[in-house]
């Protein structure tokens, strides 16, 4: 593939293939493992709706195996005997392993190739599922939650840099659409795992998702099989006058840690409002079926947020905008629970759901189009994601310590709102027209 990559809403800075692995300048014509530079990959319609049509049988099963554990947690604490203590941890163990992938799968992507990674962490997190099903007690169910997991923290990173390696000129497009399917495919996990649980047992209710992971390993088989591996691909000489995108280190970048701690502050409020809303709302006077409510409010506005994200991004309008507009209506959502009325909830609760999703999908999309390759995309999201998620493990921690010790909200309240604001900075700086390493875009 010899057309050069262009990126949404950036100037290209240079002209490189969207297949190279490397950031120094190419040596020669001939691809990494001996292939010649004419050499031919499908067409770039059929790499499209191939990388789609996987990208979204993989989000089907990246938030499915989580929110169905939460959907059926009693049922299964009773089941295999465990306590409270117990359950909490099966709760906090994603954001761990997330962090743990984020960190980790870079390096392993860049040196046996994304398509082959993904494959073997597809297949690792189908084995989870199904041991944490098939071998009913607490080490079985925390081992095979561990797996999978883990799997879902590689694949949390190496998607951004698929994207934007196989179909550069979609980036937001793909993007939103994955970010879409795993909000709809978990919310519907959700909410039929409690009833399938009481028609085949709870072991098939969490099990029989399994399927998912086996479709989406034959989708990705056949990827790897019609595209190659991202790490045999071959290597196209840059344009004239062009110059290599420099090495960099994403720990040392200040764009990267500004994203780092974007993405990180908005995923300790999802996690602490998905842990703790009903609780708050009840607090402040709602009966148990409309708080409860309002947690489902706070979910259903994913769709909403990624499906105008995308559009609008698409459509060429400012991302600054759109990431402060998003940060801001975080800010106004936990004023509102914190100290306005609880008869507008329903609105406080959707606010802060629209805002949620709307910087997680926008996180995604810049790992992609701020960076020079594939490879930096990589790094940029494994680099982020691990901290980001180590930040979010201390929001439901520290909310429910808080509570406890102060015996109110009032506290926990007050700190989320002040990350809020504080949010609203990182979202106008890391939304700035600039590439990773501080160039204009």
């Amino acid at each position: 593939m010899t057309c050069p990559f262009s990126y949404a809403n950036s100037r290209a800075a240079m002209s490189i293939s969207p297949n190279l692995q490397t950031d120094l300048p190419p040596q020669s014509s001939k691809s990494q493992s001996g292939a010649p530079s004419n050499f031919k990959l499908p067409s770039s319609r059929f790499t499209f709706w191939l990388v789609l049509c996987a990208m979204i049988l993989l989000a089907t099963n990246m938030r499915s195996p989580i929110v169905a554990l939460g959907s059926i947690a009693p049922v299964v604490q009773g089941a295999l005997n465990i306590s409270e203590t117990q359950i909490g941890w099966l709760g906090a163990v994603p954001m761990l392993t997330f962090a743990l992938g984020a960190f980790i799968s870079p390096a392993i992507g860049k040196r046996f190739g994304l398509e082959n990674t993904l494959i073997a962490m597809i297949a690792l997190l189908t084995v989870g599922m199904i041991i944490r099903s098939v071998i009913p007690t607490w080490i079985g169910f925390l081992g095979g939650t561990l797996l999978l997991t883990l799997a879902i923290g590689f694949a949390n990173t190496l998607a951004a840099p698929v994207i934007k390696q196989r179909t550069p000129n979609h980036i937001p497009l793909i993007t939103g659409l994955f970010s879409l399917t795993m909000t709809v495919s978990a919310g519907i996990v959700a909410g039929v795992v409690l009833p399938l649980s009481e028609q085949v047992g709870w072991q098939w209710a969490l099990g029989g998702w399994s399927i998912l992971g086996v479709f989406a390993l034959i989708i990705w088989v056949l990827l790897r099989l019609r595209l190659g591996s991202s790490n045999h691909q071959p290597v196209v000489p840059l344009a004239e006058g062009a110059q290599a995108p420099s090495p960099i280190s994403m720990w040392r970048t200040p764009f990267a840690w500004q994203i780092a701690v974007f993405m990180g502050l908005q995923s300790l409020l999802f996690y602490t409002v998905a842990s703790f809303l009903p609780s708050i709302w009840l607090s402040k006077g709602l009966s148990a079926v409309s708080a409860g409510q309002m947690n489902s409010v706070f979910q259903f506005m994913a769709p909403v947020a990624i499906l105008s994200l995308t559009w609008l991004v698409n459509r060429g309008r400012p991302i600054q905008a759109l990431a402060v507009i998003a940060a801001v209506l975080n800010v106004i959502g936990i004023l509102g629970v914190s100290y306005l009325s609880a008869d507008l909830a329903w609105l406080w609760s959707a606010l802060m759901g629209i805002g949620c999703s709307a910087i997680f999908t926008l996180s995604m999309m810049l790992f992609s189009m701020r960076t020079y390759t594939a490879n930096q995309s990589s790094e940029l999201s494994g680099m982020a994601q691990a901290v980001g998620y180590l930040i979010a493990f201390f929001g439901p921690l520290g909310t429910g310590w808080l509570h406890e010790a102060t015996d109110s909200w009032d506290l926990p309240l007050l700190i989320m709102l002040v990350l809020m604001v504080v949010n609203v900075g990182f979202a106008w700086m890391v939304s700035r027209p600039v590439m990773v390493d501080g160039k204009k875009a």
